[in-house]
């Protein structure tokens, strides 16, 4: 059994004490990445909290139409002067050309005024987030209370029956993320977060590139035709996944080649704690507050999950500027893993030669 004696460890032997126990067992390197999972957990729960304890709608794009230009004009005025701009209205020709904006993702919603009546109709689409919907339909609600008149809410592009709130989409995403930084965080377990040259780089790159093809179509086989969650095109679901999953697998293989184990935990701060609550997912951008409403579009999760709604709702529209952020992390992140295996190959065959010199000097001595 063990137990402490006078003056010794806890293993019993008197020759140890308590503090020399803690040392062997906790080095400075241990301590140092229990300090820095610390500072992820608390960077998780402020970027989480701080992201939905308050949605604020600011500046949503609406379209806005009327018989007339004056009449148009004035209600843009009306909406743009709401108390903390809560909108971005637009003045438009007709509601065909409302409408033809909101399927082309450049508004979430329409309002059709017409002066003869003694309400408006408002556009919205559930289908780009309830959350958003709502917000806007209570917003142009108020202001038209305001005037006495009534106002007539259509949902546009609904979201399907199996896609409650419209979050499928986001859940979809956030599982290929998972995917991709669980895969190359497997790689770097079994043969060391640092590939040792560039060859075995490439390997890395190729397994997680296979990973991210077979996990693409899984994902959207299960969000698709299995759970009928969300509708669209397989095909392009499959292509977004591919390249969601390979990307984030890139962005932890180059992280690992920079910090080694520690880039596996920058790969969470950077997907998990800052891109998943800035995503999109449960409240769209313009619900957000500034700092999550402006990095949320240039990081992976918030990329995907604006494409997977393109995709399964507005006919990919809108899905191309997602495309190509997706496609420049993954671009960069591969050159920064493969440049950094050529560096330490160069190194450690400098680090050969000058062994072999010195071997050669003392020889000759």
């Amino acid at each position: 059994m063990m137990r402490t004696t006078r003056g010794g460890g806890l293993d019993g032997d008197p020759g140890t004490g308590f503090l020399s126990e803690v040392r062997d067992a906790v080095s400075t390197r241990t301590a140092l990445l229990v300090l820095g999972v610390l500072a992820v957990q608390l960077a998780f729960i402020a970027s989480y909290i701080g992201a939905f304890h308050e949605p604020k709608p600011h500046e949503i794009p609406i379209a806005v139409t009327a018989p007339s230009a004056p009449v148009t004009a004035q209600a843009v005025q009306q909406l743009r002067g709401l108390p903390g701009e809560p909108l971005k209205p637009r003045a438009v020709k007709d509601e065909a050309e409302a409408l033809a904006q909101i399927r082309n993702r450049d508004v979430d919603g329409a309002l059709i005024v017409d002066p003869r009546a003694p309400g408006d109709r408002l556009l919205v689409t559930s289908a780009a987030g309830a959350s958003l919907s709502q917000a806007l339909e209570q917003i142009v609600g108020s202001a038209e209370q305001a005037q006495k008149r009534t106002l007539t809410v259509t949902d546009v592009v609904p979201e399907s029956a199996g896609d409650a709130r419209g979050l499928s989409a986001f859940y979809l995403v956030v599982g290929w993320c998972v995917g991709g930084y669980l895969c190359a965080s497997a790689l770097a377990i079994s043969a060391g977060a640092k590939p040792a040259n560039p060859a075995r780089a490439l390997i890395r790159l190729a397994v997680m590139l296979l990973y991210a093809i077979v996990a693409g179509l899984l994902g959207a086989v299960i969000a698709g035709p299995i759970l009928d969650a969300l509708p669209g095109s397989i095909p392009a679901l499959w292509g977004l996944g591919a390249l969601l999953v390979f990307s984030v697998g890139a962005i932890t293989l180059a992280f690992q080649g920079i910090a080694g184990v520690v880039g596996i935990g920058l790969a969470i701060l950077l997907v998990v704690v800052l891109g998943n609550p800035s995503a999109g997912g449960a409240y769209p951008y313009p619900l957000l507050p500034g700092f999550w409403r402006a990095i949320g579009p240039a990081l992976p999760p918030g990329a995907g999950t604006f494409a997977a709604r393109s995709i399964a709702y507005f006919k990919g529209n809108g899905a191309g500027g997602p495309f190509l952020i997706l496609s420049a992390w993954a671009v960069g992140a591969t050159a920064i893993t493969l440049v950094l295996s050529l560096m330490r190959q160069d190194r450690r065959n400098h680090d050969k030669d000058l062994a072999r010199m010195a071997k050669s000097s003392s020889a000759g001595v």
